[in-house]
């Protein structure tokens, strides 16, 4: 039996990339992770010195990028053009750009279209924004995570301070409320939540928490589409 393809969507500091990742790794699957790979894009958008309203560059430098995901003892890394990039990503300057990146179609759709051809044969977590909404909206089995922004913004806060980055609390906040209204309020893919997604809100929740719920979901998917 070809195993599930999981899609899990939410805000930026729902805790999707840890909870993906942790999913992938209980259930043996493969974690796809589709908002590192938009970031990836803002990067190189960066380093190029690119205009995000050029949207002829935009789509030439999508064309000629590579983006992959390699696992290793350390865990999965983040692969641009065959450079580790999995910190450089991370940049509170590169979060506010991908927003900007990820509202242009023409990334959207080359994006959209790697990300199908990496879970089409499913045994994946695939996690973004518009997962369950644009990219498998047959998924097998959806998840919308969610948290207050402040709650948001105070992992973030720490996410980044454990990095070595000095960050102010109040401006992180700040700058999850603004990408929540940036990827709301885009006219391509904006983030909602799907209809048919099992919506989990995190707020005072552990990651344990989160993921035993998520565990439960899948299992209980599976063991209904043996039975069908």
């Amino acid at each position: 039996m070809r195993e599930p393809i999981i899609a899990i969507d939410g805000p930026s500091g729902a805790g999707k990339s840890t909870l993906s990742r942790l999913l992938a790794e209980r259930l043996g699957f493969t974690h796809i992770d589709t908002g590192a790979m938009y970031r990836c894009v803002a990067l190189a958008v960066e380093r190029n010195g690119i205009d995000v309203a050029d949207l002829d560059q935009l789509a030439r430098l999508c064309d000629g990028l590579t983006i992959a995901f390699q696992r290793d003892a350390t865990g999965q890394k983040v692969l641009l053009n065959g450079e580790d990039v999995s910190e450089a990503i991370r940049q509170p300057h590169i979060s506010l750009l991908t927003s900007q990146v990820a509202a242009v179609a023409a990334v959207r759709e080359a994006m959209v279209t790697l990300q199908r051809q990496m879970g089409r044969a499913g045994g994946v977590v695939l996690e973004g924004r518009d997962i369950g909404s644009v990219v498998f909206p047959d998924a097998e089995v959806k998840f919308y995570l969610s948290a207050s922004a402040r709650e948001r913004g105070r992992r973030r806060y720490e996410e980044l301070c454990l990095s070595g980055q000095k960050v102010d609390l109040e401006q992180t906040i700040g700058e999850i409320e603004a990408r929540d209204v940036a990827d709301q309020g885009r006219e391509h893919s904006p983030l909602m939540q799907p209809e048919d997604a099992v919506l989990i809100d995190s707020t005072g929740l552990t990651i344990e928490q989160v993921l035993a719920k998520m565990v439960t979901v899948v299992e209980a998917r599976r063991l209904a589409g043996a039975a069908g």
